[in-house]
């Protein structure tokens, strides 16, 4: 039974089950007791030891799927056959392509609703993704010649915001109309730059997600 595990599996396994759920039914219309049905005999008090409400659960599921995110960010900046644009460019496409992102824009969590979820995302981008993946793949583009800037901090700062929060459909609702214009105004901003980073492939698959979220939200 659930009760008798370790507290770091009993948590584990209350974020697999949430997980699921919220794939199946949204995060939205999944309750606690949906969650407590799928455990096995773990109480509502047991999970409430664990996790405060249910948008505290949502939050350690993003935090998990965040956590191997990184993972592939790492293995990116650390390579040693790309050069720096090479290496944004690999990132955008990895990141857009792992299967999991279809399971992210499925749940469709409205992020009007759960400030908290906002501000997790909007911290992660701004004090974990920017300075410890993005910043040191542009400092290398610096060196090796492919990237051109004299503000290295505040254009990786500003690439991640663009792609993590303001192309973000789920935190601004929008349409796939919307989020083409959005799409595109960002290729042109990063073509500025002398950031020719986002092809045709990416674009469809940006696209193909807000669909995604448009039809599960």
């Amino acid at each position: 039974m659930a009760r008798n595990k370790h507290p770091e599996e009993t948590r584990s396994l209350i974020l697999d089950v949430a997980f699921r759920l919220f794939m199946e039914k949204g995060y939205e219309h999944t309750s606690i007791q949906d969650i407590i049905q799928q455990l096995g005999g773990l109480s509502k008090g047991a999970i409430y030891h664990h996790f405060k409400s249910k948008e505290d659960i949502l939050v350690a599921v993003t935090d998990r799927m965040t956590a191997e995110s990184n993972q592939m960010l790492a293995y990116i900046r650390d390579r040693t056959d790309l050069n720096g644009l090479e290496k944004l460019k690999a990132i955008f496409k990895e990141s857009i392509n792992r299967p999991v992102q279809d399971d992210i824009f499925t749940v469709a969590p409205d992020f009007h609703k759960n400030p908290k979820l906002l501000f997790s995302l909007l911290q992660d981008t701004v004090e974990e993704v920017a300075p410890n993946y993005i910043l040191p793949i542009i400092k290398q583009g610096i060196l090796d010649g492919s990237i051109q800037t004299k503000y290295p901090e505040e254009l990786a700062e500003l690439i991640i915001l663009a792609g993590n929060i303001w192309m973000n459909p789920m935190v601004f609702d929008d349409t796939k109309e919307r989020s083409y214009g959005k799409f595109m105004i960002f290729r042109q901003m990063l073509c500025g730059f002398g950031l020719d980073i986002i092809d045709d492939e990416i674009l469809e698959r940006l696209l193909e997600l807000t669909s995604v979220y448009q039809e599960n939200k």
